[in-house]
This record gives structure tokens, C-alpha cells and sequence, in this order.
């Protein structure tokens, strides 16, 4: 996406790209910049900044920025008065090689509000350092837009072989070495008289991540808060026709009571074609006269509030804009709400990427643009709408007429017609919202972005997602880990549903449904199948404590219903303690005495209460023991109690403990339509509690790692002239054997040592130079991992043997090259692998080798980077993993070394994103250790940077 004042680039005929990612590039021309340094960015107040590199034609954008700088910050940024900029360092400045030099401006609406330079220190010695400065307008400054450059600027830096920045800073300047401070950087400073010399590194630390995504956190919350809590909203379309579209949306944010002002907005004057009178009666064609014309007035109110022509017409300030208009007319709304400074849009109109065809998908990426450089954040198109039930707020920006009451529940999902069923359920169950937001297309804002609100938002306590599609799936991971820590996400997600088109036709449905389902658990997500099920969990979570432990009691007056709930707890992972049966006749006492004693005792941790009336009688008596025993004062702690209540779902009003405002409040008990359902929602509560109980397992780098010099070997494989991917130029390619094993070894993964030979003699000297006993094998990949073993021979003693299986193989295969290997301990082979899926990112995954294990797809698979306990739960997620532990008396593995393992190739691709696949198969795992037969290393450009680099929306 390119800023749209900016002139297109013309091509150019300098170095490829692939010589462009290479460790020491050929300088580029002025026009010819990387195009993934192009960036839409959030500032600190939540606001949207585009980033781009500089080009020959800023030389004016330059000039006027200059110009309106004050000469207090011109005094800082050029330690002098410097009115004006000089012809030859505008040339400079906007000129640059985007290697040696490179400059990245940050643009809003088509103007130039802050910029940042680096200049290589090579002919100063220092040929691995820059110098680095940058400017913020001084309208601008304080939205963290400094920190935001400075990111940037070290990301391209460090892609152009520089490791270090250095900058000279006016001791009267504390602010600008406070913001490579506050990045996160670790500074080393020297004074010289009245400036200060910073130095730093610009390797991303974990201090510096943690830092960033700190910063990230509060930008996109509060670009969501600025959503959901506007001071004042505008209805853009807003109609007195009542069976459209705007006059729904303006009546549903009156009668939802909004606190802050709402203001129509219904367009000019219409003109429309009329039939002239003289044509009525008339059936000769001769006797018509031209058709007239007719200006419809603008309506002066709507629903009896004044309405204006155009959003900047109103004489208030607005944050929220509510867009009811067609496609063809949303780009004139967007002008008038930079003009009046609009903070958020909601566009409910359809017609773009929903369309299904290929020009609403433009214009809908059109869109985007053109409301980032707006500066301004956007749901949907085509979304159902947002709101908020804070009654501080009081909004419903929505189509729906109705909406849940005030709770503790956020609600995300995409589809709009879904999303008005969805809050009708909501509604009849009793589950209580704080926020809701339909994104409709999520062209812009998305779930991942809700949920950093929601993970500040004291008002909500329990997320529910409904994901048709992962936005950026390495991104949600990372968020949903941190938000599940204090608050459960309960999120319905089909793997189908995340898959592009192209990768639904021709990848396995089950690969995609598994590694969501592993993703989700991992991230400590509660994943149902169905709306009703979501649901389920939903009122349990809402108003129910967290089970402490897997132990149950089933209390009931029917045999047969009570063992029902019992096998679905036992399924669940649950523990039944006992199931009481007080029979058809059970009176009230009777239940309360039996809940107040499982309330009591100290082996029960939650309790299912099924209850069946034996005829038609007021079952209000059931209800009323229920309260009762559920808020004994001598209770063991608190436990979570659910119930088959007359077969009602959600929260019945005699189960209800009302709050303040007479709705349901935390302690009010839950009811299910069935036992199973009841059971099935307290043992996915007991998982999550069980997740939440684990010891939180940061990500440490492993010893013995050089990400330099891998970093620098991978740009150097990308290239090389010889990457070549299904016969196109490109700098993607498959290392070699020997290739593959050298990156590996910068992360402390060493391959059983190997030899490529071509002949007979080159294989005798290998071997001796290995040592006996040595293996042959072929390197074709028909011939590597069979089972029948046909491609290799093992255990060769002596330089004869050796000789033979080279001759044999080579005649067997065809193969040109053979390895020959030292023999490894014997053990159980098992695989690791990394790939990239369209739909999840980078995952992991881990297994026993071997085509049996590959076609059952007995696999465990984890989201990038890995934490221990993260490699630990892979490595026993595959059913065969028993193999690994001393199945039927043979030794156990040793484990720790596949731990280590999994961590160091894990360290490698979370580092390098451009290593887009790794397979170490086989892997023999032995009590000695685990030991790396073969690997295999895939280099190429990442595909999509997102969450891999600087800050940057999607």
C-alpha cells in the first residue's frame, strides 16, 4: 500500500530483490525501496500514521514540514536556528541509496508529520553502525511516534547489515535519549560538553520485544476504546424512510439511551426525474413531452433531531461515525470526516470484498487505505455494528434492535446476520454483555485487536469469539496466552473457516481443523463447536466460580438422567465422586441437604444438580434449595454448581441473585437443557482451570546460539544466483544437506556428522575419516525413510563393506551423491518439522517418523515461539508417544534432549522469519540423547511480516 500522494515508482533495473535481502546489498536507486517497509502504524493515542520510505519527490512534502517546525524543535533536531533547509540537503535527504542511507517519513492525510533518518558510519571505521535522528511535527509530538521510526529505522537497518545506532543528542534534550530509553534499549552514553553521545545495539532483545508489544497493547486498546466509547457519534446516511438502513441505525442509538450527543447527517438535496402530468391518459407515444425534473429538499431533522448536509457541517466535535451510505459514495464521507477529524468509522454498507468479486475486493482494500492515511480506524464493511452497554456509554451502534442487558461478556464475531441471532440467544439466556463489536469483513479492526481492549477492560470478565478466519494467527497466539491468563476465551472455530480459498482446494480439512484445535489450546482458549455450546460455557464462566479440581458429585431425582451427566463428566476429563440418587419423591430439604453437604466436604470441587419434576407441579421449591445450599456460610470454598432446571437454558429467574439494576449478577446458577451439556460446560471449565493452574513458562534463548551469523549465512543462500523455485527466479530455495546442517549448528543442533560422496573412493576415505561403523545411504527423497530401509545400508565395519554398499546403491538408485554417515545409538525415530500454513503461520509439530505415523496424522503441532512447557506437552500430544517413555520394558528416551531440541529450532525460526521450513526427520530418540540423521532447511522471503518486525497493523 502506498501513501496515495506519493508518484508511482518507476521499475527498476537494478539489483533483484533477492540481491536487495543479501547481507552486504547493492546500493538502490532513489525510487527503488523494499515494499514491505511500507507500514500503517498506531500511535499512542490510537490514531493510524502511514510510514513509508522517502523518495525524490518529498522535496517539497520536506520543505513545508520544515517550514512549520518550531524553532525550538528545528534548535533540537539540527542544533541550530536553521529556518530553512538548504537545496542541497533537501536533495540529500529525499536522494537516498535506502542501504547506507535511508529515510522513512510518517504521513497523515497526504502531509508529512515526522521523519527519521539513518546514516552508515563506514567512512568513519564503523562500517556495522549508522547514525540515526528523527523529527516529529510539533502538533504530533507526544504520540509516541518517535519510539514508532526509531523501530522502523532498526528494522531496515538491521536488514542492511548494520547492528548498531548512534546518535548526538543536546544535553538540554533529555526527551529524545529518553526515547531510545524507553524503547527498550540498552544505552551506552557520553557526554562531550553540550551533547551526549548514545550508542545501541539493535538486536531485538527480549526487553526490546517485551517493550514493543507493551507499547502495541495500549495503542490498539485505545484505538478500540475510542470505538466503543465515543463522546459523540454521527449517523452518515441517516434517512426518514423507516425501511432503511440509516433511519434503523439512528433509531436503535436513541432508544439504546447513547449519553452523548448523535447528530444525522442525510446529504444534499436530491434531484429526481418526475413524469410530466400531460403524460397521464395518454397512450400515444406522440403525446409525451420530455420527462421533468424535480429537486427532493433535504429533510431539515431526522426522527426529530437536526440533521446536516455533511459530517463537517456539524458545529461539535465527533469521535464515531456510523456509515449507511452506498459503496460508490463512501469515499466522499471519508474526505469529510478527516476534515472534521472522525476518530473511528463503522460501515455497515455492503458491496466490497463481500461481494465475492474481484473489483468489491479492491475497492474494499481502497478503503483501507484511504482511512488509515486518513489517520482514522474502521469496522467493517459490511459489519453489523458495535456496542457498549456501560451505562456511562450506553451505545448501540448496531442493526440490532434489541440487545443483550448490562454483564461482565464481550462478544466478537464477523458475520452480521449471525451476529443479530447471536444476540437474541444472548438475550433469552440472560447473558449480560459489556461490549460487542461485529466486524463484518474485519478489513481493518479485528478480533485481535478487541481482545487487547477487553484485556484492560475492568467491565468485562469472560470474551466470546466467533472466528471464521485467523487475521494473524502468531499474533492472536501471543495475545490470547497473556488475556487467558485472568480472564477465560471461549471461542467457536472450524479450521475450514480459516482457509483461503486456494488453501481449502487443496490441503486436508483435518490438518487445519487440528492445528486450530492445538493452537487454541496452547493459547488457553476454550474452543466449542456451536453457537449453543458457546453459550453453555458462557453462563458458567459469567456467573460461576472456576472448578479447583477435577473431583464431581451428580445430585438428581432420576437414576437414568444422573448417569448420563456422569459418563459425559467421566469423557470431559471430570472425576465422578459419587452420584446421589434421592428419588422421584425427593422434597426440597432433601435437595438442599445434599447440595449443602457437597458444598461442605472438601472431595467434591463442583457439583452437577439434575432435577425432573415426576409431574406437572411448581418446581419453585427446587430453585429456592438450590440458593439456599449454594450459599451456605460454612461452605468448603467457593464451588461452581449447575443444574437441569425444568430444561431451561440460560439463567432462570428463580436461580437468579440480582445485582444492583435487578439482572443477574456472579453467583446466580446456571441451567442446561440436558445433562450432557451440563456436565460438557463444567469439564471445559475444568480444563481451563487446570490450564490456568500451570506455572507460567516464559520463552528463554538457549545457550550456544549466533543469530548473526546465521542471519547473515540465511540473506546470503536468498542471494545466491542459483535460487530457483518451481523454475521461477526468485530467492526462495532448499539448502543442501551440508547447508542445512551449517545453519543448524549456529543454534547448537548438531547432525550426526556425514559425507557427500560421488565415488568409490571418496566414500573409503569418508568412512575412515568418520570412524567405523558408518552408514551408506542415498540422497533422493523416494529413496530416504523407507521402511523397508532399501536406501540404505547400516552398520558397515570396514572400508570394504563400505565400497560394496556404494556400488550397490548407486546402482539401485541412480543417485549421483551418497552420504555416508556415522552410525548413531539405535532409538525410536521421531520428526520435527516446521512449515508455513497459509492460514496458522509458522507451526511446529512433532511425531514419530515414519509414513505409517505420517498417514494417520498422529502429529502434535504448537504456534511459534515454543515455551518449555510448550515443547513439553508436544512432545506427549502424539497417541504413539508411549514409545518414547519404555513402552513394554525397553529404556525410555531421553526426553530432554527432544525438549532442548524443539526449543533451539523453535529460537531459529522466531529469529530468522525468512527460514520458511525446517524438517529434521529422522531424529533417533535414545536414553543416550537425540540424534539429527537428516535435515532439511527451506530459505525464502517471508510472506507476511506481520508480528515478525516493527509495529505494524495488518
Amino acid at each position: 500500500m502506498t501513501d496515495k500522494d506519493a508518484p508511482t515508482p518507476p521499475k527498476s533495473d537494478s539489483a533483484s530483490t533477492a540481491q536487495a535481502t543479501a547481507d552486504k546489498p547493492e546500493p538502490r536507486e532513489a525510487w527503488d525501496y523494499p515494499r514491505h517497509w511500507i507500514a500503517d502504524v498506531l500511535a499512542a493515542d490510537g490514531g493510524v500514521v502511514h510510514l513509508r520510505p522517502i523518495v525524490p519527490d518529498d522535496a517539497e512534502r520536506l520543505v513545508e514540514f520544515h517550514s512549520k517546525l518550531s524553532e525550538r524543535t528545528r534548535y533540537m533536531r539540527y542544533f541550530g536556528p536553521t529556518p530553512t533547509l538548504p537545496p542541497r540537503e533537501v536533495a540529500r535527504m529525499t536522494t537516498v541509496d535506502h542501504k547506507q542511507r535511508v529515510a522513512i517519513v510518517a504521513m497523515l492525510g497526504g502531509e508529512m508529520i515526522g521523519m527519521g533518518i539513518y546514516e552508515g558510519l563506514a567512512s568513519e571505521g564503523k562500517p556495522e553502525s549508522a547514525e540515526v535522528a528523527f523529527v516529529i511535527a510539533d502538533e504530533h509530538q507526544g504520540r509516541g511516534l518517535g519510539p514508532i521510526l526509531l523501530e522502523h529505522l532498526a528494522g531496515a537497518a538491521a536488514e542492511n547489515g548494520f547492528t548498531r545506532f548512534e546518535a548526538e543528542v543536546l544535553s538540554e534534550n533529555p526527551n529524545m535519549v529518553a526515547v531510545f530509553r524507553d524503547a527498550g534499549y540498552q544505552l551506552s552514553r557520553s557526554f562531550d560538553g553540550s551533547t551526549v553521545h548514545v550508542e545501541f545495539t539493535i538486536d531485538p532483545t527480549e526487553a526490546l520485544l517485551s517493550v514493543r508489544n507493551a507499547r502495541e497493547r495500549a495503542s490498539e486498546a485505545r484505538s478500540v476504546a475510542n470505538l466503543l466509547r465515543p463522546a459523540s457519534v454521527a449517523v452518515i446516511g441517516a434517512s426518514t424512510d423507516p425501511k432503511k438502513v440509516g433511519n434503523a441505525l439512528l433509531a436503535n442509538i436513541i432508544a439504546g439511551g447513547f449519553t452523548g450527543p448523535v447528530f444525522p447527517v442525510n446529504g444534499p438535496a436530491r434531484v429526481e426525474e418526475g413524469e410530466d402530468p400531460r403524460r397521464r391518459g395518454h397512450g400515444s407515444v406522440a403525446s409525451v413531452s420530455p420527462r421533468q425534473r424535480r429537486v427532493r429538499p433535504r429533510p431539515p431533522s431526522v426522527r426529530g433531531i437536526r440533521a446536516y448536509e455533511t459530517v463537517r457541517d456539524i458545529p461539535d466535535p465527533v469521535d464515531l461515525a456510523v456509515v449507511a451510505v452506498p459503496a460508490s459514495q463512501v469515499d466522499d464521507v471519508l474526505d469529510d470526516c478527516l476534515v472534521k477529524g472522525v476518530r473511528t468509522l463503522v460501515v455497515v454498507s455492503s458491496g466490497f470484498g463481500d461481494s465475492g468479486e474481484q473489483e468489491g475486493l479492491e475497492n474494499e482494500r481502497r478503503l483501507v487505505a484511504q482511512v488509515r492515511e486518513h489517520g482514522m480506524r474502521l469496522v467493517g464493511p459490511n459489519a453489523l455494528g458495535v456496542a457498549n452497554n456501560d451505562p456511562e456509554i450506553a451505545l448501540n451502534a448496531t442493526l440490532a434492535p434489541h440487545i443483550p442487558a448490562a454483564g461482565r461478556v464481550g462478544f466478537f464475531c464477523q458475520s452480521g446476520a449471525l451476529g443479530i441471532a447471536i444476540l437474541d440467544t444472548a438475550a433469552r439466556r440472560q447473558i449480560g454483555l459489556s461490549t460487542f463489536v461485529s466486524a463484518g469483513n474485519r478489513a481493518d479492526v479485528s478480533g485481535n485487536d478487541v481482545l487487547q481492549y477487553w484485556d484492560s477492560d475492568a467491565s468485562t470478565d469472560v470474551i466470546l469469539l466467533y472466528l471464521e478466519s485467523f487475521g494473524n494467527p502468531r499474533k492472536f497466539s501471543r495475545i490470547s496466552r497473556r488475556v487467558s491468563r485472568s480472564k477465560p476465551i471461549i471461542a467457536v472455530k472450524s479450521g475450514k473457516g480459516a482457509m483461503s480459498p486456494v488453501r481449502k482446494a487443496r490441503a486436508a480439512a483435518n490438518f487445519d481443523d487440528e492445528i486450530a484445535r492445538m493452537m487454541l489450546e496452547q493459547a488457553g482458549v476454550i474452543q466449542v463447536e456451536t453457537i449453543p455450546e458457546l453459550f453453555d460455557c458462557a453462563a458458567l464462566f459469567a456467573y460461576q466460580p472456576l472448578p479447583r479440581g477435577p473431583r464431581v458429585r451428580i445430585i438428581g431425582n432420576s437414576s437414568v438422567l444422573g448417569s448420563l451427566a456422569a459418563d459425559t463428566a467421566r469423557s470431559g476429563g471430570l472425576e465422578v465422586v459419587d452420584t446421589v440418587d434421592l428419588g422421584a419423591g425427593a422434597t426440597e430439604e432433601q435437595f438442599e441437604d445434599a447440595v449443602s453437604a457437597a458444598m461442605r466436604d472438601p472431595g467434591v470441587d463442583s457439583i452437577v444438580v439434575v432435577f425432573v419434576p415426576p409431574v406437572a407441579v411448581d418446581a419453585d421449591w427446587h430453585a429456592r434449595a438450590l440458593v439456599a445450599a449454594a450459599n451456605i456460610p460454612d461452605a468448603d470454598g467457593a464451588k461452581p454448581i449447575v443444574t437441569t432446571f425444568l430444561a431451561v437454558d440460560g439463567i432462570p429467574p428463580g436461580l437468579t441473585k440480582p445485582g444492583p439494576n435487578g439482572l443477574p449478577e456472579r453467583g446466580s446458577i446456571p441451567s442446561y437443557a440436558s445433562p450432557e451439556r451440563a456436565a460438557t460446560s463444567l469439564a471445559r471449565a475444568w480444563q481451563y482451570a487446570k490450564w490456568r493452574m500451570r506455572p507460567e513458562s516464559e520463552i528463554h534463548r538457549p545457550e550456544g546460539t549466533d543469530p548473526e551469523a546465521a542471519r547473515m549465512f540465511v540473506r546470503e543462500a536468498m542471494a545466491a544466483p542459483d535460487g530457483h523455485v518451481d523454475g521461477a527466479r526468485t530467492a526462495e530455495r532448499q539448502l543442501s544437506a551440508v547447508d542445512s546442517a551449517k545453519l543448524l549448528r549456529w543454534y547448537g543442533i548438531g547432525v550426526v556428522p556425514f559425507r557427500e560422496v560421488t565415488t568409490m573412493h571418496e566414500a573409503s576415505a569418508a568412512a575412515r575419516e568418520l570412524g567405523f561403523p558408518v552408514a551408506v545411504k542415498a540422497t533422493s527423497s523416494k529413496w530416504r525413510g523407507r521402511l523397508d530401509r532399501e536406501g540404505a545400508r547400516l552398520d558397515l565395519p570396514d572400508a570394504t563393506a563400505v565400497v560394496n554398499a556404494f556400488a550397490e546403491l548407486r546402482e539401485l538408485t541412480g543417485d549421483e551423491v551418497l552420504h555416508v554417515q556415522k552410525m548413531a545409538p539405535k532409538g525410536v525415530g521421531t520428526v520435527i518439522r516446521v512449515r508455513d500454513d497459509q492460514s496458522f503461520g509458522s507451526v511446529i509439530s512433532f511425531g514419530l517418523s515414519g509414513r505409517t505415523f505420517e498417514l494417520l496424522g498422529d502429529h502434535g503441532y504448537r504456534a511459534i515461539p515454543l515455551a518449555e512447557l510448550d515443547a513439553r506437552e508436544l512432545i506427549d500430544e502424539p497417541r504413539s508417544s508411549p514409545l518414547l517413555a519404555g513402552y513394554r520394558g525397553e529404556e525410555p528416551a531421553d526426553k530432554e534432549a527432544l525438549v532442548d531440541l524443539l526449543l533451539r529450532i523453535s529460537t531459529l525460526v522466531d529469529d530468522i522469519p525468512e527460514v520458511r521450513e525446517v524438517l529434521c526427520d529422522p531424529i533417533l530418540a535414545s536414553v543416550d540423547g537425540a540424534s539429527v540423521l537428516n535435515a532439511q532447511v527451506r530459505v525464502g522471503p517471508v510472506p507476511d511480516r506481520r508480528d515478525t518486525g516493527p509495529r505494524r497493523l495488518n
